[in-house]
């Protein structure tokens, strides 16, 4: 069996041809850009990449093409596909009839802390020796990759609303078929995609649809665009959790402020104390659902309690890159203004009053078209100073939009401008927080090195 994947550097189709090369499968795949870390940890698995999307990729015919939501009608090997009727189909529903049709699925979706909730279940299932499989949109620490079968029945997904090809329109995730779902939160987002929050609204409808009636459905207590979700219809337990006080099955009462330690609640009753390395009320919020999730497959408490205090993070995810000259420069994916602020807070709470100097790269769909530019500014109110990169496609004004900000900002067109101003104004205790979905141009890398030579 051999499978070519067109789009095989995106994280998610990344992960299915993993899968698939674990699976037995033979696979090959085009992108229009081949670079790591994907493209490195796909060839050292023994998968031929090639760049672009020449017609002759597909030549002799696969036996199926597998085609990731980036490509669309015109793309040169796409029409090859058709004009010649070759097999084909999409990754998610590939994953489903190739993976998770016989497997226990729980799944992770929301508008933010799918990654993490999921990189945090994974590795509960894992502590307590149930040897998951799992397909996750980031490299949990404690396992160093992104997607592995696993050799026991449970298979953790992060369970993604985008569109699922230029063929199928629906939401990848109806395709999962969970028995336990994990509902973090829901705002409007992919823009692209999307015209408004209520047509997220029905294709979350639509995943609650797919899960049976002896599954189990855990969502935020504190979320009304989920609860109008529920409402719709739900043929499914459902349990509650929340870091406030009130009726909520599953509570987190923190005894510490900046979430590194907090006591765990069960229907009003003490379970049990988490002490972990993970910052903020989100990261305590993620961690209570990927207990009650783990427990729905059998995970005494207890143990889910030892396993956090073992949870490594997940790359990216207010991931620390380096430490030069008591400076320390952290990378973060956060895009989403609900996502800036939250990661913001968490990082403040550990750090005190230590500046933090912020770079934010606003490179996602949903941020390029604007829909978030007017409580940008607000979201970065947590930094001490900001530094925004105006990329070349964005057709509106940052600087117009941060005219409400009570912090500095500084508006540059270059990677180089902003690496050279941040190094000059940053002093031994400062914190920079790097936040953009992308590489933003090796920043990272580029300050540390800067900041060495100074």
């Amino acid at each position: 069996m051999h499978i070519h994947i067109l789009g095989i550097c995106g994280t998610f189709m990344g992960g299915v041809a993993l899968l698939a090369r674990e699976h037995g499968v033979q696979v090959s795949g085009s992108d229009a850009n081949v670079y790591p870390p994907m493209s490195t940890q796909l060839s050292r698995q023994g998968i031929a990449l090639k760049e672009g999307y020449q017609a002759a990729h597909l030549d002799p015919a696969p036996d199926c093409v597998v085609i990731g939501n980036a490509m669309s009608r015109g793309n040169p090997a796409v029409e090859y596909t058709l004009n010649k009727g070759l097999s084909y189909t999409s990754g998610p529903q590939w994953l489903y009839e190739q993976v998770l049709r016989d497997r226990w699925v729980l799944a992770v979706a929301g508008t933010h802390g799918k990654t993490s909730t999921a990189s945090i279940l994974a590795w509960i299932l894992e502590y307590a020796g149930l040897s998951p499989g799992f397909l996750i949109g980031g490299v949990p620490l404690n396992f160093g990759i992104s997607a592995r079968l696993g050799s026991g029945p449970f298979f953790v997904v992060e369970a993604d609303e985008y569109d699922t090809a230029f063929f199928d329109k629906r939401s990848k995730f109806v395709h999962y078929h969970p028995r336990t779902l994990i509902l973090n939160n829901l705002e409007y987002d992919h823009a692209d995609i999307f015209p408004d929050l209520a047509a997220i609204q029905t294709q979350f409808h639509h995943l609650l649809r797919t899960v049976p009636g002896n599954g189990l459905i855990i969502t935020n207590d504190s979320d009304t665009n989920l609860d109008a979700v529920l409402e719709r219809g739900c043929w499914t337990p459902v349990e509650r959790v929340s870091l406030q006080a009130g009726s909520a099955l599953w509570q987190g009462h923190k005894q510490t402020e900046d979430g590194r330690c907090f006591d765990i609640l069960l229907d009003g009753k003490h379970m049990g104390t988490v002490n972990w390395s993970q910052l903020g009320d989100h990261s305590v919020h993620n961690a209570l659902a990927g207990i009650a999730a783990a427990r729905h497959a059998g995970v005494p408490l207890a143990q889910a309690i030892e396993a956090l205090g073992e949870f490594r993070g997940v790359r990216r995810r207010l991931e620390v890159r380096g430490e030069v000259n008591g400076i320390t420069v952290y990378d973060d994916f956060a895009h989403h203004p609900t996502a800036i602020a939250t990661t913001l807070q968490g990082l403040r709470r550990r750090v005190g009053d230590a500046r933090i100097l912020l770079l934010l790269e606003p490179r996602s769909n949903t941020m390029r078209m604007g829909v978030h530019r007017e409580s940008l500014a607000a979201s970065m109110q947590g930094a001490d100073c900001i530094w925004l990169h105006q990329p070349a496609d964005i057709d509106w004004s940052l600087s117009e939009e941060m005219g409400s900000s009570k912090v500095p900002v500084a508006i540059k067109e270059s990677i180089e401008g902003i690496t050279a101003d941040v190094v000059q104004q940053a002093r031994p205790g400062d914190h920079i927080l790097v936040m953009s979905n992308g590489a933003f141009g090796g920043v990272h890398e580029k300050l540390l090195k800067a900041l060495q030579s100074e």
